[in-house]
């Protein structure tokens, strides 16, 4: 009876001097794109992959469609360490001027060139700078690249854009670019996008396809130019503060799986934009091509002024436009 009580005492003092590392870590990731958004396969696919290679050890629950907070939302609660997990993109030029890179026309070619802007320059360069105010970048997965849509007329050169209201992500670079085109450019929160547009508050937008049809923008918005004007990249992004505080093997294995999970969201993103491109045209969208050389003409201005403001800017996207060739 006394063997038996001290051996009951035994295994519940070793129950509770078990290490914190040995107790499954249950992690929040939040972004703000759609159900059958490439934000939200990208996002599923990486928590598919933590809980099963790394069972009983983290967990990842993924909140989309802004249930955790909008962009700017999000950034803030990473830095408090309530959500530990958000899928930026362009809204990281607002945190970090020099992101801004990936705002400038026509700069990404392919994902090929992407890749290569990825590793000779973002994470020597740019990680880091976000890692000094506060977060860090643990993979580049994608958003896309970007098209217009709007409901006054279809977008064939930049003059055609004189006048519309055009609603763009947070950054000023985004906004810059627009205004050098003529439209009347406007940044907003992605989950007010829709209302704005149906209510006649935006007449258009711009997005990849992915996003364009997850938050069914066809319902409200008659034209779709294939202006191609941006590619963005999306971060996988945690606070750098929680991130540090996490077992070393825990955040090397995140890491791991969240670059080795680009390769699943570059070939989900292609396969997207066949089928997304018809699932827009079906829907009612009258699709046309822009003239994508009187875009790149008309980008000169933006990027003399991101050189010039932007300390070592011009060097960035010389670097960059350099890998293409």
């Amino acid at each position: 009876m006394r063997l038996g009580k001290l051996l009951a005492g035994i295994a519940l003092a070793a129950s509770f001097a078990l290490p914190a590392s040995a107790e499954q870590v249950t992690l929040k990731f939040g972004h703000v794109g759609a159900p059958g958004s490439l934000f939200a396969v990208s996002a599923e696919e990486f928590a598919k992959r933590v809980n099963a290679q790394m069972a009983g050890k983290v967990k990842i629950e993924v909140y989309g469609s802004s249930q955790l907070g909008k962009d700017q939302e999000l950034l803030q609660k990473l830095k408090l360490g309530t959500v530990d997990f958000s899928l930026p993109s362009s809204v990281m030029s607002s945190v970090v001027d020099e992101f801004g890179v990936f705002d400038m026309p026509y700069l990404v070619k392919d994902r090929a060139h992407m890749n290569m802007i990825e590793n000779e320059i973002f994470w020597s360069k740019l990680a880091p700078m976000a890692e000094a105010k506060g977060y860090k970048v643990i993979a580049v997965w994608e958003n896309g690249f970007r098209h217009i849509t709007n409901n006054s007329r279809p977008i064939n050169v930049p003059g055609d854009l004189d006048g519309i209201k055009l609603r763009t992500p947070k950054g000023k670079w985004r906004v810059k670019m627009f205004q050098a085109y003529g439209a009347n450019p406007t940044p907003m929160a992605f989950s007010e996008v829709f209302v704005a547009l149906q209510t006649g508050v935006m007449d258009g937008q711009e997005n990849p396809f992915a996003q364009i049809a997850s938050a069914k923008f066809q319902e409200v918005q008659k034209y779709l130019s294939l202006t191609g004007h941006v590619y963005t990249p999306a971060y996988v992004l945690v606070g750098k503060k929680k991130w540090d505080s996490l077992p070393k093997d825990v955040s090397a294995e995140l890491e791991k799986i969240a670059k080795e999970s680009q390769a699943f969201v570059y070939e989900t993103a292609a396969a997207m934009e066949n089928d997304l491109l018809a699932k827009l045209k079906a829907g009612g969208m009258q699709v046309n091509e822009a003239d994508k050389a009187a875009f790149v003409k008309a980008s000169a201005p933006i990027y003399q002024e991101f050189g010039a403001d932007v300390k070592g800017g011009k060097d960035l996207v010389d670097k960059a436009l350099s890998l293409a060739n």
